[in-house]
């Protein structure tokens, strides 16, 4: 069975350099044999948090959000590409996320950040972690890191010079983590409900 994978990117600058890494990060996962999606909140278009999924009666909430939250549901694992904004996660990608909760439970997520310096967002990324498992996801230790994100990938997302090898070589073992916890929670959902 192949893995179900959302790739979630939350910038809304007009010249998006973080693209590149969600780019790369599904052509890989593909590559893999796994089923992957880029949701790209820009392109999503949700308000700023007014009402969360759970706050509208059934059928109610707006076409964008209950189609975002059935796919939420239907996936077996997340993979959340942040860039740093003033040693800060992206606005655009947190007031996504916030919109649903329960929607979360229960599934690995992994984190990808990247900067325009050589940081490659680690801040952020470290930011992401406790947030995601407040949200009821399970993190996985493997992040991957990239910056400077224009001398790592091109405007296609593909690897360029030896950071583009750097990244390359890395991917594996981020790709492999989620793949075991991605593994193991489709396992353990199939024996049992959640206690929650």
């Amino acid at each position: 069975m192949a893995d179900q994978i959302l790739v979630f990117y939350g910038s809304y600058r007009s010249d998006r350099m973080g693209i590149r890494l969600a780019t790369f990060i599904v052509s890989e996962l593909r590559t893999r044999g796994s089923n992957v999606e880029l949701i790209d909140a820009k392109a999503v278009g949700l308000p700023m948090l007014d009402r969360m999924y759970k706050e509208y009666p059934t059928g109610t909430a707006p076409p964008a959000m209950e189609a975002l939250a059935a796919k939420i549901k239907a996936a077996d694992a997340f993979i959340f590409v942040t860039g740093e904004y003033n040693w800060g996660m992206q606005p655009g990608l947190k007031n996504l996320t916030d919109h649903f909760l329960e929607e979360w439970f229960w599934r690995p997520a992994a984190i990808a950040s990247y900067s325009a310096g050589r940081l490659s967002g680690a801040r952020s990324s470290f930011i992401w972690h406790g947030t995601l498992s407040e949200m009821g996801m399970i993190v996985v230790s493997s992040t991957l890191a990239v910056g400077p994100i224009a001398q790592t990938l091109d405007a296609n997302g593909k690897p360029i010079g030896e950071l583009g090898t750097v990244i390359k070589k890395a991917f594996p073992r981020f790709a492999d983590d989620l793949a075991w916890w991605t593994e193991a929670g489709r396992a353990q959902r199939g024996r049992s409900q959640p206690p929650y």
